[in-house]
């Protein structure tokens, strides 16, 4: 079960301003790469496709160029084709001359390239003007595809007789233009991947780097939290600078509007208290149900006022930042006046101190304030002797009192912590002590347990927020 208030992990993700900038732009890199990519390989791939054609069709202008008539009306190549490859058998790039007439299969292959072998090249039958060049994609010697083009030529003799039209064709194995375009999209591909993530660290280092600031602070903002500096410290760029400052401000501005505030309930209260003591001195001199009457609603009414009195000025104290209090002096100091109080009783006090520093985040007098209620109620119940341990755990500051007395039952732990309530009528108090001490820790984000003491008693277990830091090391 989440505690409320926790982000789960896929929320603080989906929040997150470093994460949103690397995936936004990694994936935008990403993006560019692979069209980059793809439009490079289209490119490269017409170019060669183009280039490997315009090879054909050179080779088919000095086929036509060559190509003449004997005395006979022969078709005849007095001159040899330049690229010796038409000499190679199964070179991958062939000619041949088919004559056109009213039996096309009798003729092809009138002449061909040595190349060609005993192979015989055969095109889709299309009609093609004198001249004009056509494209194919047929299969060739030994099952590969070759690409070629054709042109019609008709050559006329100087005997006058009729002209002689003959289909020429050059082809060459495809795989001559595949092979180049995949090979340099292999190498495109790596190029393109080292790129990529050349720019994918580019843009981590960018990230953190330019998030850094925010880190610090992050860890100024944690600093005023803790206790450990009342603003916001250090040299900031720019564009944060001015927030800082901002900040600073308000929390100057707020400290002086909790002083105000705590200034005039202190006013307030010892403006109140003065008519209830002429209210007091007034009643005592009267006799019968009147002063009685008068009397001790006069001093539940200052009870109330010392309540919320001490309560507002605690309210105030935890929101000003940088209050941090050692605990092992003010232990020490309020055991001393215990003992002097609790002398008839010869009580036996022994305290387990921390070998860590343990320090308080807040003001003094309300770790005062806290402890005082609960040695004082420990020492009207205990009946020979009290215990005190400290200790810190997952940044929380664990105060613990046992007393060997009576112990208060488990149904009634939690009546005791209201306000006016007390667990034994006889006992002398008002009922606010652990009432005051719940809800002082309860503003500090702490709290105040209940439970049975090995000696006996009752068992107080005081948790309050534990400072990073010591502000003072003393010991007992």
């Amino acid at each position: 079960m989440i505690a409320a208030g926790t982000k789960q992990p896929s929320t603080a993700l989906r929040g997150s301003l470093r994460l949103r900038l690397l995936l936004g732009t990694l994936v935008w890199i990403a993006v560019s790469i692979v069209a980059a990519g793809w439009a490079l390989g289209s490119l490269f791939s017409q170019h060669v496709a183009m280039q490997f054609h315009a090879e054909l069709n050179t080779h088919l202008d000095q086929l036509a160029a060559h190509l003449v008539l004997d005395r006979a009306g022969q078709p005849l190549l007095p001159v040899a084709q330049s690229d010796p490859r038409f000499s190679k058998p199964y070179s991958g790039i062939y000619w041949q001359i088919d004559r056109i007439g009213p039996s096309p299969n009798a003729a092809l292959g009138l002449l061909r390239s040595r190349s060609l072998w005993d192979e015989v090249l055969r095109l889709p039958a299309d009609t093609l003007q004198d001249g004009e060049v056509h494209q194919h994609s047929v299969p060739g010697p030994g099952n590969a595809r070759l690409g070629v083009v054709e042109r019609v030529v008709t050559i006329v003799d100087a005997a006058d007789r009729p002209g002689q039209s003959f289909r020429l064709l050059v082809a060459g194995d495809e795989q001559q233009m595949h092979e180049p375009v995949e090979n340099f999209k292999g190498m495109l591909w790596l190029a393109l991947g080292m790129l990529g993530f050349g720019l994918a660290l580019a843009v981590v280092f960018q990230v953190l780097v330019g998030l850094a600031p925010l880190r610090r602070l992050h860890g100024a903002l944690a600093a005023v939290r803790n206790g450990s500096t009342q603003k916001l410290e250090g040299r900031f760029p720019g564009e944060v600078q001015p927030l800082v400052e901002e900040f600073n401000s308000v929390l100057t501005q707020n400290a002086e509007v909790i002083e105000r505030a705590r200034t005039q309930a202190g006013n307030l209260a010892h403006a109140l208290k003065t008519p209830l003591s002429v209210i007091a001195n007034a009643a005592s001199g009267k006799s019968g149900g009147l002063e009685q009457l008068v009397t001790a609603q006069v001093a539940v009414a200052r009870k109330q006022i010392d309540y919320h009195l001490r309560r507002s000025r605690a309210a105030a104290s935890v929101r000003v930042p940088g209050a941090r209090s050692a605990v092992l002096p003010v232990l020490d100091g309020l055991l001393r006046v215990m003992r002097r109080i609790h002398v008839e009783r010869n009580l036996e006090i022994v305290v387990h101190p921390l070998s860590l520093p343990t320090v308080f985040r807040g003001e003094e007098q309300d770790v005062q304030e806290m402890l005082g209620n609960l040695l004082d109620n420990a020492c009207k119940w205990a009946v020979r002797r009290i215990e005190v341990s400290l200790a810190v755990s997952g940044g929380e500051l664990l105060i613990t009192i046992d007393d060997d007395g009576h112990g208060i039952a488990e149904g009634e732990r939690e009546r005791v912590l209201s306000r006016g309530e007390r667990a034994d009528e006889q006992v002398p108090g008002s009922g606010l002590g652990l009432a005051i001490v719940d809800d002082l820790a309860r503003l500090y984000g702490g709290r105040v347990e209940l439970a049975e003491s090995p000696l006996g008693g009752l068992r107080v277990v005081l948790v309050l927020p534990a400072a990073d830091e010591p502000a003072d090391r003393d010991t007992l």
